[in-house]
């Protein structure tokens, strides 16, 4: 149930259609803020002795939800500083609790800051699972109750863990040990969500090498957005499968609704409102997407899900149109770190999607993440 919330999660993770704003870092007196062009869950600003962090409540964006206050190791507190968590700079010793925010640690070179993890099973990367086996790395245990005393005893630093609506962190919240909440999945933005490694890299230290790496991953998103920008066609999309009794289907303002814009198609279920996946009923996406032009399907096994397979799982599934023209594609998380990489490069996602609905755009590209299910 815990991958399926996650799964879920990812789905729900939210969309749109990108554009730079071209904007750098503005000064406001003796602060400097940092103008991102994409992400509207944080700010960032400069100041002379520190650098302060916003995280604005994803559920009521009137409120904030923490603010961090990153001071430099080597220095003493400065005066006059805001109410804030105050975390020394660069991290040290980390723990996460995401196999996403573990993935993204790894890109910033920072796989040795990190003393624990939650949920090691999850963690798909072969350095991480080396320095587990090898005894680098503490399994903390499931994240909704991690052990605190091991916490402890690794010396952790900082914990970064995904916030939930109405839930705390537990009695890992009376350790002392700040939390930096990773509110990235719930950006509506594709680029929003890899904008956030510019906060984890100050955490370390490693502004320019997280500016650096967003940087790649906008121009290579935006070049494949370039590409579907005149499409004459735009064929119909049908995402997910059931799960249980209900269809989690994106909103039209998610994640994944917006990527599908990007992509040159046309997403059916866009009048669903805001950015959360909403459960449906079979009979009401069958009845609205039966001429789905393509389905993608995620799934998670050993081997790849074939159209007989996908029959067996649920037999109704075989009257949608894109399932008797054999027009289904599949992603395996089982087999490919899905989960671990897109928030960073959504771009990899994206080519995909384009080569999928617009293989023209991509002569001779293999696909990452989705394949054709076999028969």
């Amino acid at each position: 149930m815990r991958r399926y919330t996650f799964i879920y999660i990812c789905i729900a993770c939210l969309l749109i259609s990108c554009t730079h704003t071209g904007k750098q870092a503005v000064f406001s007196g003796e602060t400097k803020v940092d103008s991102l062009a994409y992400a509207q869950g944080m700010t960032i600003r400069y100041n002379a002795d520190y650098t302060a962090v916003d995280v604005r409540d994803p559920w009521d964006t009137t409120k904030l939800l923490q603010r961090y206050l990153l001071v430099e190791r080597a220095k003493p507190l400065p005066d006059g500083m805001p109410k804030g968590t105050v975390i020394r700079v660069p991290v040290r010793k980390i723990v996460v609790y995401t196999s996403v925010h573990a993935a993204i640690l790894e890109q910033l070179g920072e796989v040795g800051s990190i003393v624990g993890v939650c949920e090691p099973r999850y963690m798909e990367s072969p350095v991480i699972q080396t320095a587990l086996k090898a005894g680098h790395i503490a399994d903390l245990g499931e994240a909704t109750a991690p052990n605190v005393e091991r916490m402890l005893e690794v010396g952790a630093e900082a914990i970064i863990a995904s916030p939930f609506q109405n839930s705390s962190f537990g009695p890992v919240e009376k350790l002392g040990i700040p939390i930096v909440q990773g509110a990235d999945y719930m950006e509506s933005l594709p680029l929003g969500r890899t904008e956030w490694v510019k906060f984890y890299g100050l955490l370390f230290g490693k502004k320019a090498m997280a500016d650096s790496v967003f940087h790649s991953a906008e121009q290579a998103y935006l070049n494949l957005k370039a590409l579907t920008a005149t499409v004459q066609v735009r064929p119909t999309v049908l995402p997910e499968k059931k799960y249980g009794s209900s269809w989690y289907m994106p909103g039209g303002n998610s994640y994944m609704a917006h990527l599908f814009e990007d992509a040159g198609a046309h997403y059916l279920f866009r009048d669903i409102p805001g950015e959360a996946s909403q459960p449906l009923s079979f009979e009401t996406v069958f009845e609205k997407a039966i001429h789905a032009d393509y389905w993608l399907v995620k799934y998670n096994q050993e081997t790849d899900m074939t159209y007989r397979e996908l029959r067996q799982e649920y037999a109704p599934y075989a009257n949608f149109d894109a399932y008797q023209n054999k027009k289904v594609y599949g992603c395996n998380t089982g087999r490919v770190p899905f989960y671990e990489e897109f928030p960073l490069r959504p771009d990899y996602l994206l080519k995909d999607l384009v080569w999928i609905f617009h293989p023209e755009l991509l002569p001779g590209y293999t696909p990452r993440y989705y394949h054709p299910l076999e028969d």
